[in-house]
């Protein structure tokens, strides 16, 4: 065999060797992503005439804006997922500030595991530990009685501070990771030398630590926007009847109407209204998203 021939062979090999690591996840892309949106598509726009009869439809849509309660519920679960996702970076920066800059040794991983040790249980679980702090005779409102701060237990229950509270404790650990790797990167002497020119805490955090961090902010920011836009469990349960989220309005139409069309159509709002308010966050912050999604 010539020596042409054994490149030709190794090349031929390796690229069977790829084809072969890939497929397994092309596979997933295409069975659990791919399909079940095309299928989505093709449901949201078709209208049931009469049984098992359909016709090409935008009425799904215009269900949507002809119906108040939709779009509130709409713009309601956006204005309140940018809020969550604002109040998760504030609370996760210095948290990974601390682990990245500060903390050594045994406090460091100490410190990470304590961001890790909630998601050892399931999201159903850590919002049933919430219900039972906050609910009229829960342990929270007896604490504030007896402390006096209150006369009688009050429901912390099913306001939106407490949903914020809920999201915004599911969500923390994914923001502190793309921080931290963020965050680590950051070489100590450019603020020790920042300091030797005058500069202040405010004016380092602001001209140096925040640019540097910049990709792992918006990495965070994507992710924890995403999950809390999505997220039904823990709207539903901490909101009770008041949540009006939109996932809820996805899960009585799929499920509890059997209006798989008009179902469709409202996932694919959703879908939609993500992709776009992600793109502005990246347009406005002037990051690229492959560079952001490395930081993820």
């Amino acid at each position: 065999m010539s020596s042409a021939e054994s490149v030709n062979l190794s090349r031929n090999s390796a690229r069977l060797m790829l084809m072969l690591l890939l497929a397994p996840a092309l596979l997933w892309l295409l069975g659990l992503i791919v399909l079940p949106h095309v299928e989505l598509g093709i449901l949201s726009l078709r209208q049931r005439v009469a049984p098992r009869v359909y016709e090409p439809s935008l009425a799904q849509f215009a269900t949507f804006v002809d119906e108040p309660l939709y779009w509130h519920t709409f713009v309601r679960t956006a204005l309140m997922s940018i809020v969550a996702t604002a109040i998760t970076l504030l609370m996760a920066f210095p948290i990974a500030w601390t682990i990245a800059k500060i903390a050594r040794g045994r406090v460091k991983s100490m410190m990470f595991v304590m961001c890790l040790i909630p998601f050892w249980v399931s999201e159903t679980v850590r919002t049933l530990g919430w219900m039972i702090l906050l609910r009229e005779s829960g342990v929270l409102p007896a604490l504030l009685v007896s402390l006096g701060v209150t006369p009688a237990p009050i429901e912390m229950l099913y306001h939106d501070a407490t949903i914020l509270v809920g999201l915004v404790y599911t969500s923390m650990l994914f923001m502190v990771i793309p921080l931290i790797s963020a965050l680590e990167s950051l070489d100590d002497s450019l603020i020790e030398a920042a300091y030797d020119l005058g500069g202040n805490g405010w004016s380092i955090l602001r001209q140096i630590v925040i640019p540097h961090a910049a990709p792992g902010i918006v990495a965070g920011c994507i992710v924890v926007f995403m999950l809390t836009l999505g997220n039904y469990l823990t709207p539903t349960l901490l909101g009770g009847k008041n949540s009006q989220w939109f996932t809820e309005q996805i899960y009585t139409q799929f499920i509890t109407r059997f209006n798989w069309e008009q179902g469709a159509a409202f996932g694919f709002l959703l879908l939609g209204l993500s992709t776009a308010i992600v793109w502005a966050g990246l347009k406005l912050s002037g990051q690229k998203f492959g560079e952001v999604m490395q930081r993820s």
